[in-house]
């Protein structure tokens, strides 16, 4: 499967194709939407980071991958992950959880990874199967998988230069269209970030820092109730990554890498633009502060139609409320972690004030002169 050389023209890109579909035929977006979706996602993110259990990854390893290495731990807030390094200098990313959610998160990741392997233009982890031939395991109370460690540079360490940015934004919608391929189950479990619950997410506005912070936050999920969100269930809808910040993309020898696919979900298309786009956002002198050259690279493969060119800005500044809010709220929870936990949260402030002065015409005007722009 590739992910294709061809700039999708205008008139397709808002349109669904056979693996694509409006919100409206699917009901995942009312789903989303409802008040049992937004407790069920909420309480996932409410549980205490971190795996207590005692570490089983060496006998996971081996039972069902046959694989012995020595195993490090690495950071994560929901599933303990671990780095394993083989006795061949090979390393591996084991993920483990004894939650019963995991089962389907997993489900999902896995399946998500495994359909693209054979696509172009972005590098993705590859899954390993079990002994057993599964991509995933499960065992007395305990699910995981194994896959291949990327081997690269995070965004979030590398000069956003504009042809890294531009690449990125290539490379993201290259994503997306072998995404619109990809079949997950699971892909309507509760997800927190997911469109659908933002809307709800302002009854975690008392853990915000300061009024002006609020007011930002406020005023952008706001315009998302009032302009935005009554207009998603026209654009096209599929699976997406949910999640492509500088921390899960990397560059690589092999090009722009994507990974933890933990928030993968069934949304709109153009949510992986709108996120990754929202996490550059970081020049005061430019209209999008910066995220005008990752637009561009997109637009470069997929040419956005005039909704979602108007919804976009909304949509960002949105995500970085969104992001501001669910991250001070656990923050809040579990102060010990609380650094890890709001790594994005600066970022995100700095690029919502920077958005704000932006209108629906302005913000149009400039997402559409980012797309008529070319490689920096």
């Amino acid at each position: 499967m590739g992910a294709g050389t061809d700039r999708i023209p205008d008139e397709e890109a808002g349109q669904p194709n056979s693996s694509m579909a409006v919100g409206r035929d699917h009901l995942p977006f009312a789903a989303a939407s409802t008040e049992a979706y937004f407790r069920a996602a909420a309480a996932m993110l409410a549980m205490r980071p971190g795996s207590p259990e005692p570490d089983m990854s060496a006998a996971l390893l081996e039972r069902h991958y046959g694989l012995a290495g020595s195993i490090a731990t690495l950071s994560s807030e929901v599933e303990r992950t671990v780095e394993v390094t083989l006795s061949d200098g090979r390393r591996l990313i084991l993920k483990t959880s004894t939650r019963p959610e995991a089962i389907d998160s997993f489900r999902f990741q896995t399946a998500a990874m495994a359909g693209l392997q054979r696509a172009a233009g972005f590098v993705a982890p590859e899954v390993l199967h079990t002994a057993s031939g599964a991509l995933m395991f499960e065992q007395e109370g305990v699910c995981g998988y194994l896959q291949t460690r990327i081997e690269g540079i995070p965004l979030h360490r590398a000069m956003p230069t504009p042809d890294l940015l531009f690449r990125a934004g290539s490379a993201l919608a290259r994503l997306g269209l072998a995404l619109g391929q990809v079949d997950a189950p699971a892909a309507h479990r509760p997800v927190l970030w997911h469109v659908g619950c933002w809307p709800r997410l302002m009854e975690l506005e008392q853990y915000l820092p300061s009024a002006s912070i609020a007011d930002s936050v406020r005023v952008a999920m706001a315009e998302y109730v009032e302009f935005v969100e009554p207009q998603l269930s026209i654009v096209a809808w599929q699976v997406t990554h949910n999640d492509p910040s500088p921390f899960n993309m990397m560059a690589t020898d092999q090009g722009i890498a994507f990974i933890d696919f933990g928030d993968g979900c069934w949304s709109p298309r153009i949510q992986d633009l709108a996120i990754a786009a929202s996490h550059v956002v970081t020049d005061p002198a430019l209209p999008l502060g910066g995220a005008e050259h990752l637009i561009a690279g997109y637009a470069s493969v997929i040419a956005l139609s005039s909704l979602e060119a108007r919804l976009l800005v909304g949509l960002m500044r949105a995500r970085q409320s969104a992001l501001i809010l669910v991250n001070y709220w656990r923050a809040h929870l579990f102060p010990s972690d609380a650094q890890y936990i709001k790594k994005n949260v600066a970022r995100a402030e700095h690029g919502l004030s920077i958005l704000a002065p932006l209108g629906v015409a302005s913000g149009e005007a400039a997402v559409l002169a980012a797309m008529s722009s070319s490689l920096p």
